[in-house]
């Protein structure tokens, strides 16, 4: 086809005069001849690209890239265009493909157009340099000749097994990886960045993270890697991330092409393929231009069985920021799955309980409308009247959304249990343990564990609160240990990532390992059941510290490793919430209740757990 200059008879009219008006006011298209006037630089993609993750030519100026037109983005300020090189060389470490970054004005070419590109070589540090996240190789203040139009695109590389090695990332010992040569055949990191830009493709892609709010989702390129009994991607080590996981969204707009709304397990069934973009949301991204078709495999929500006449239930559930001012839908959701799914536990340990006016920030520190409410929609749905005992933190003490004053805080049914209250728990006084009648018990109940200790600092303080059960003491210890935030990303550019919050969750895990064995000094045979979101693994320095000396028993070690999860981040099914117990509460029943994380419609991002155990 001849040279463009402005206009494309295959392209409505309307939609070729905004576009190349705008195009040429930005100074981003020129007229074949004007481009042709001056000498081409032999500057090629790959050149660009190089062998590691920075660009040889980043800040210089480059003149007349040649390329195809494989994808434009054509929303948001981020706006521009990925160009492919269909003559690539034979290095498999070098990408053929580039981001062209036009900012915010509409890109003024299409898919299928061979260009000559010029303009200036960039990184690009997704969510800032200081993030730590990798960069994104583009071509700046381009002025864009369209040569010809409806060319033929270069076949998408197909994301598979033998394609993607197992072996996560080169070990830079906590350094930056971006100046290392690229060695595609070794790591999953270097072959996911020698693609960088280019088509990829993956076929029949299992769901391993279900469509966001976002309007993303995550698949996995290795669909029988440690996969879960419902069909997830399973995070076991810190050693094996899951290199298959690649994060789908889409750029076929949503009129023509509606987002597919997948659950964990679900299959994005023939070929889903786009450019391979790298983003501060998820890493490595197929940007979509192409969707394959969602097969439903009809995941269930679960239901954990009733407990016994003589069985204590006790359950932990992470709410998610609930406040008065939370949908009743939500609440209604969430006392359903209580009274349904968990079958109406005897004590249920809740996190991330909201004060009264939620994230107003007007001091308000009070929980009891948010409770209220809750109890009020768990009776309505058919359950107990549960009754409620908490501690009211330190205005903007605990972490949290600012304003929300989030703490953890029991429910228990008085018709099956009772709650022993002892007067003096406040949010500074430490509980402490006592003896009464040559048995554990303690001096305020429900109490806070050591509030002054340096580790609970901007985190929800631990609450202990002594029950009865058929006549046996039974302590029970509610946790939302701290975040995970300011962690390095799994996928950065600093391997392995440091996990900078992992040194306050050890010390916290200290202290409540601590508390417990001065229950035990007190009472060997004391019935301790330790529960909630500690904001950790199962195999991390934390868990261990808790666990440590026989303490305790973290109750995941137990299940099948295909069960070993209760929550699901960017495609690995993790665990988060655990309950452990002490040693004289043994015989248990243990089940982590799948009703929210590896779902697109979740009432919360965690799953409830619950124990049953017969005294």
């Amino acid at each position: 086809m001849p040279n463009r200059r402005f206009t494309r008879t295959h392209r409505r009219a309307a939609t070729v005069g905004s576009l190349v008006a705008g195009a040429l006011a930005a100074g981003l298209l020129v007229p074949a001849q004007s481009a042709s006037a001056a000498p081409g630089s032999g500057i090629r993609i790959h050149d660009i690209q190089g062998t590691t993750r920075i660009s040889p030519l980043a800040g210089q100026q480059v003149q007349d890239v040649p390329g195809v037109v494989t994808a434009v983005r054509n929303f948001g300020s981020a706006r521009g265009f990925w160009f492919q090189d269909t003559a690539p060389d034979r290095d498999d470490a070098t990408s053929e493909a580039v981001f062209v970054f036009t900012g915010q004005t509409p890109p003024p070419v299409a898919v299928g157009d061979a260009v000559l590109v010029s303009g200036t070589v960039s990184e690009f540090y997704p969510g800032g340099e200081a993030a730590g996240l990798q960069s994104v190789t583009q071509i700046g203040k381009p002025t864009v000749t369209v040569k010809s139009s409806g060319n033929v695109l270069p076949a998408p590389v197909r994301l598979r097994p033998s394609l993607v090695p197992d072996r996560y990332a080169p070990d830079a010992h906590g350094g930056s990886i971006e100046k290392l040569p690229l060695k595609p055949g070794r790591y999953a990191l270097d072959r996911y960045e020698s693609l960088e830009g280019m088509r990829v493709e993956v076929r029949d892609a299992p769901v391993v993270g279900a469509t966001s709010e976002y309007k993303d989702l995550w698949v996995t390129a290795e669909p029988r890697h440690n996969r879960t009994g419902r069909g997830g991607t399973l995070y076991g080590s810190y050693a094996d991330p899951n290199a298959g996981r690649v994060k789908v969204a889409s750029l076929i707009p949503y009129a023509q092409r509606p987002f597919p709304v997948a659950n964990v397990g679900d299959e994005l069934t023939g070929s889903t393929a786009g450019p391979l973009d790298y983003n501060n949301f998820g890493g490595y991204t197929i940007q979509a231009t192409e969707l394959g078709t969602l097969t439903d495999h009809k995941l269930a929500r679960e239901t954990t069985r009733k407990q016994k006449s003589d069985e204590l239930a006790v359950a932990t559930y992470n709410v998610e920021n609930l406040s008065p001012k939370t949908p009743q839908a939500k609440f209604d959701r969430l006392a359903a799955a209580l009274v349904n799914n968990l079958s109406s536990p005897d004590v249920v340990a809740l996190e991330e309980v909201q004060d009264n006016d939620g994230t107003t920030n007007g001091g308000v520190v009070d929980a009891t409308l948010t409770l209220r409410k809750l109890t009020e929609a768990i009776k309505a749905a058919g359950g107990p009247a549960y009754e409620w005992r908490q501690i009211n933190p330190v205005d903007g003490q605990d972490g949290g959304q600012p304003g929300g004053n989030i703490r953890t805080a029991f429910l228990f049914n008085p018709a099956r249990v009772a709650f022993k209250d002892v007067p003096g728990g406040d949010s500074t006084t430490a509980v402490k343990v006592t003896r009464e009648g040559g048995k554990a018990a303690l001096s305020a109940s429900p109490g806070r564990i050591d509030p002054a200790n340096a580790a609970w600092a901007n985190s929800r303080k631990p609450l202990v609160g002594q029950f009865s059960f058929r006549g046996k003491d039974v302590f029970v210890v509610a946790n939302h240990f701290n975040s995970k935030g300011g962690d390095q990303a799994v996928d950065g550019r600093f391997q392995p990532p440091a996990r900078t919050s992992e040194t306050q969750r050890t010390q916290q895990a200290k202290a409540v390992n601590a508390f417990v064995r001065q229950l035990l000094a007190a009472d060997r045979r004391a019935n301790v059941i330790v529960a909630g979101d500690l904001n950790d693994y199962q195999f991390s320095p934390a868990l261990k510290t808790l666990t440590s000396g026989a303490a305790l028993t973290d109750l995941v070690d137990k299940l099948p490793k295909k069960e070993r999860y209760g929550y699901v981040f960017q495609g690995n099914s993790q665990v988060l919430d655990h309950i452990l117990t002490s040693r004289e509460v043994s015989r248990v029943d243990y089940d982590i209740v799948h009703v929210n994380a590896e779902f697109a419609d979740q009432a919360s991002d965690h799953d409830p757990q619950v124990l049953r155990w017969k005294p």
